[in-house]
């Protein structure tokens, strides 16, 4: 299954986190704004074709170091049909570099409206008689609070054609609790509820670590609620954000995985796209400053799981 390409790639790099390429123009050093910005005017344009110079830039230097990305499609959205030609360039341009993709898009919808999301994230679309990868990535955030109306479309796709998703079970903003932590008459708290549906829902897709095609999502932020979930859901592959800008330490995301090392990837986004300005280093050395980032955090986190 698509998890265990995803694994493969950890082991091999010795390295369980992902990078968040979730650019503003405003992490765009200077000098690649203006190289477009002076030529196509302040446009929508200019914007999207400096994120991508940027995105590849740092792909060019953390893809032998990290196994995967995750960009965040409203980052790319805000930008309009030239963003989204960015998102699609920086997944293919990851993925020909060896880098696992996963398309941060929370979608959340039913029946045939799903299915088009499915399609077109992790799927093919005919066109007469060609079959054709609009986005591609590997596999997909998604939000389960529909229902296995919502879901049954997703794992059809991981199945058919070897993808992953990722479902938000409780996450690492501070607002989260007010839902996700409230009990059930079984006194179940909605988080643990929605992670049992994530191991339903992938029990026949389970692959050669163990784990099936459906993740779920588990803040770094909360470490107790990590750790408890990591032994509730045996099966279920974590996506594990909040690590570093918003206050996730790695003594709390040890909890995540499993006896050996693995069944979790942590997400650092802010962190590694911003590294040159927190060194204070020339903005020409930004790549350079998010490889140093990247490899400060597979440190700090493996020295742990030890």
């Amino acid at each position: 299954m698509s998890f265990d390409r995803l694994i493969k790639r950890i082991i091999e790099l010795k390295n369980p986190t992902v990078v968040g390429l979730d650019p503003k123009l405003d992490y765009v050093p200077e000098f690649i704004r203006r190289r477009y910005l002076d030529n196509d005017g302040w446009t929508l344009k200019a914007a999207a074709k400096a994120i991508f110079d940027f995105n590849q830039a740092i792909i060019d230097q953390i893809h032998d170091v990290v196994p995967a990305i995750k960009p965040q499609a409203a980052y790319y959205e805000m930008y309009g049909h030239y963003g989204m030609r960015t998102l699609e360039k920086t997944i293919r341009y990851a993925r020909l570099n060896g880098m696992f993709v996963i398309t941060d898009g929370k979608r959340n919808d039913i029946g045939a409206t799903m299915e088009a999301y499915a399609n077109a994230h992790l799927g093919a679309v005919t066109i007469g008689d060609s079959q054709l990868e609009p986005f591609g990535a590997d596999a997909l955030t998604v939000n389960g609070y529909l229902g296995t109306d919502g879901i049954k479309p997703l794992v059809d796709i991981c199945r058919e054609r070897d993808k992953g998703i990722f479902v938000l079970v409780k996450t690492s903003n501070p607002s989260s609790g007010e839902l996700q932590d409230r009990l059930l008459d079984d006194g179940t708290p909605i988080y643990a509820a929605m992670g049992d549906m994530c191991e339903k829902w992938g029990a026949d897709t389970i692959g050669e670590y163990g784990y099936s095609a459906v993740g779920a999502v588990v803040g770094a932020t909360y470490p107790r609620q990590l750790s408890e979930l990591r032994e509730r859901l045996p099966h279920t592959m974590f996506l594990v954000p909040g690590y570093g800008a918003q206050g996730g330490g790695a003594e709390g995301l040890v909890g995540g995985f499993d006896k050996n090392g693995l069944g979790a990837i942590v997400n650092s986004s802010r962190a590694v796209m911003c590294a040159y300005k927190k060194e204070g280093c020339d903005e020409r050395d930004f790549a350079g400053a998010a490889r140093r980032e990247v490899l400060r955090m597979r440190d700090d986190i493996t020295q742990r799981l030890r």
